[in-house]
């Protein structure tokens, strides 16, 4: 059971568009919760130096079998040339929760 759960992480320039892209997800029901981390230093290699910036860490839990309209829609959605997007399969969880994502992910989405 736990194979069909997946956990994706990103990064984004501030709390505010963290925000909102994680609640346009959640509502659609494209994934069942963002756990939004205020404050990531991040230091990665970009364009040929060494760059370091604040940012915000992003949690997503989905069902395996959104994540391709997840990461499709993250695309669309996030402000970044090359968004983090980054997936885990669920090895392991209460069998009550994922119960819970599947039902979020599954459910009608309050935008038609």
């Amino acid at each position: 059971m736990n194979e069909d759960f997946v956990i994706a992480f990103s990064t984004f320039p501030d709390a505010e568009i963290a925000r909102k892209i994680a609640h346009e997800l959640v509502e659609n029901a494209i994934v069942a919760c963002a756990n939004i981390v205020p404050s990531v230093k991040s230091i990665y290699f970009w364009k040929e130096k060494v760059e370091t910036s604040a940012e915000v860490l992003t949690i997503f839990k989905m069902t395996a079998a959104g994540y391709s309209e997840f990461e499709s829609r993250l695309r669309k959605l996030h402000p970044y040339d090359v968004p983090e997007i980054v997936r885990l399969n669920i090895a392991g969880g209460n069998p009550d929760y994922l119960r819970w994502v599947s039902e979020s992910c599954g459910r009608e989405s309050s935008r038609a």
